[in-house]
């Protein structure tokens, strides 16, 4: 008993050296990685201090503070900055759905301001700017170099002023100008229509309106349609929506889940994970879901499509979307800015991360028919015969049997196919989205 005893008491001694022995490292690397963490600091103050007194011109010490705390931020992704107080206060402005500017959101790519989405019915999207342009200059003035938040500067003034942006574009193959007049930007939130009992939602941004607007817009649709029993299916279109508030893009994934994960993030501290559920209730009441997506769609927008894929409830059509799988943190700052810093990154239902991968559509739909397509298209019209029919005979038997409403049926066939050849020319992807719907309602009923 005495010798396990004192086995124990020697074996206790001998771990509390080994333990000593691996401690005194440790403390000793952490000490030196301190002084270090000091030693860049005095760098930093040394060369702040030859800066200010030794700069060929005199600088404003609050600029050099800023300039290098943004610096710090910026050099960890594209998506993390300082936010000057002003810069601070114009975010908040945004996030409730009203601001001065061209309407466009950016990111920053080698050096360039590249294009994520031109928001609907602003100066950028009437001048035709496309996702993944890339201002190169701005009034003449180069952009390269700059900041973000610089470059976003430069874009700024006052209402009803004009600005000229130079811009390469990848099937361009030399840079353009375009001149736009800075607005006051009123985002409209959600925008609905109804195409052949199909209630068309538009999302063109995730702002503390979003989901508001979305559900009145939805239920009055539905009630212009003859309720919800008259209604084929729903359309999410989401092209060119360059995301926003994470809570509204939850939010409106909700509305057309009943149960199930919508979306997790993960930060550095496996602690730090959160995961975000539906609650019950279907505003679309299981009817067929098809969302629309492009390479415009980005962050909030490929939360709810990559959602919705996952849990099988929406069918996805369009290119693949942008790619934004990180969450952005704002947090105030003394001197009442605040800094933009990535916290998290997100994961779908399915637990796939979509960062730089974006969301891949079911079924991929270009915008509009490739070149190939249209000659070939062209070429059968011109070799082959005009379509004819029975009808189109000189001189034919009219059907003599036709009821009333079978002849009524004839004409609301024909003006469906009027329609739809008006909406595939003025928007391609949207016809097929609104096709698939009308599939899924004839299988629908067949079964």
């Amino acid at each position: 008993m005495n010798r396990i005893w004192i086995a124990g008491i020697g074996g206790a001694v001998a771990g509390a050296v080994v333990a000593t022995q691996f401690v005194a490292p440790i403390v000793a690397q952490e000490i030196q990685e301190e002084r270090s963490v000091y030693e860049q600091l005095d760098l930093f103050g040394d060369i702040f201090e030859r800066i200010r007194s030794g700069y060929v011109e005199e600088v404003s010490e609050k600029d050099l503070i800023e300039s290098a705390i943004n610096g710090m931020l910026t050099s960890l992704d594209p998506h993390s900055s300082y936010l000057a107080p002003d810069d601070f206060d114009d975010m908040r402005v945004q996030t409730k759905g009203e601001f001065g500017g061209l309407g466009i959101e950016v990111t920053q790519e080698d050096g360039f301001v590249k294009v994520v989405a031109p928001i609907d019915d602003t100066p950028a999207a009437r001048a035709g700017m496309q996702p993944n342009d890339l201002i190169i200059q701005v009034d003449g003035e180069s952009v390269q170099g700059l900041t973000l938040n610089d470059a976003v500067d430069l874009m700024r003034g006052p209402v009803g002023s004009e600005i000229t942006i130079t811009v390469l574009r990848e099937d361009e193959t030399e840079p353009f100008e375009v001149t736009l007049t800075r607005e006051t930007i009123t985002i409209a939130a959600v925008r609905s229509r109804i195409e052949d009992g199909i209630v068309v939602l538009r999302l063109t941004t995730f702002n503390e309106q979003t989901f508001p607007n979305l559900k009145e817009q939805l239920e009055e649709k539905v009630e212009e349609a003859g309720g919800i029993d008259a209604v084929t299916g729903f359309v999410i279109d989401l092209r060119n929506n360059p995301g926003g508030l994470l809570n509204q893009a939850i939010s409106v994934t909700d509305a057309f889940l009943e149960s199930g994960e919508i979306v997790s993030t993960r930060g550095r501290d496996a602690r730090d994970a959160e995961r975000y559920n539906a609650t019950p209730g279907d505003l679309a009441e299981g009817k067929p879901v098809v969302v629309v997506i492009n390479g415009g769609s980005a962050s909030a927008s490929e939360i709810v499509a990559g959602a919705l894929k996952d849990h099988r409830r929406a069918i996805v059509v369009g290119t693949q979307s942008f790619g934004k799988g990180s969450v952005q943190t704002i947090m105030p700052v003394q001197g009442d800015g605040a800094m933009r810093l990535t916290t998290a990154r997100y994961y779908t239902p399915s637990g796939r991360s979509i960062q730089s991968l974006g969301v891949a559509p079911d079924i991929i739909v270009e915008a509009r028919p490739s070149a190939d397509e249209v000659e070939e298209a062209e070429a059968e019209e011109d070799n082959g015969p005009s379509p004819r029919s029975e009808a189109d005979l000189r001189g034919s038997l009219e059907n003599d049997s036709l009821t009333e409403d079978e002849q009524k049926t004839l004409e609301e066939d024909r003006e469906r196919r009027e329609e739809t050849a008006r909406l595939r020319a003025e928007d391609y992807q949207m016809s097929y989205a609104i096709d698939i719907l009308r599939g899924i309602s004839v299988l629908g009923n067949a079964n």
